[in-house]
């Protein structure tokens, strides 16, 4: 039988409800002071996390899973979500609203 991995659990009925109600309650709460949700890709390129974090740091040494994909391009699954917001603020320009920027996020 295929199982979950070790350390890794699935989010069932009546639990679900209960994790629904936190992240409604912490995105209310974020709203409440300003924050804005905001979603990344749960894959990104490698490098992104190599400049942010540094190449000998122990989240891009022993805590990402990274891989080459068909396009020769190195990506791996976000280690955490900062990096990515950032990429996305400038990416996508999103300091041309002016003011001050608030964001909030979950996931893997």
């Amino acid at each position: 039988m295929i199982r979950s991995l070790r350390g890794m659990n699935d989010i069932l009925p009546p639990d679900n409800a209960r994790f629904e109600y936190f992240l409604d309650t912490a995105a209310s709460v974020a709203k409440r002071y300003g924050f804005t949700y905001i979603e990344t890709p749960l894959l990104e390129e490698t490098a992104l996390f190599k400049r942010s974090v540094g190449e000998s740091s122990d989240i891009v040494g022993k805590e990402m899973y990274q891989f080459t994909d068909k396009g020769d391009n190195d990506v791996c699954l976000r280690p955490e979500g900062t990096a990515g917001v950032v990429r996305a603020f400038v990416q996508n320009k999103l300091d041309r609203a002016g003011g001050i920027h608030r964001y909030f996020y979950h996931g893997p």
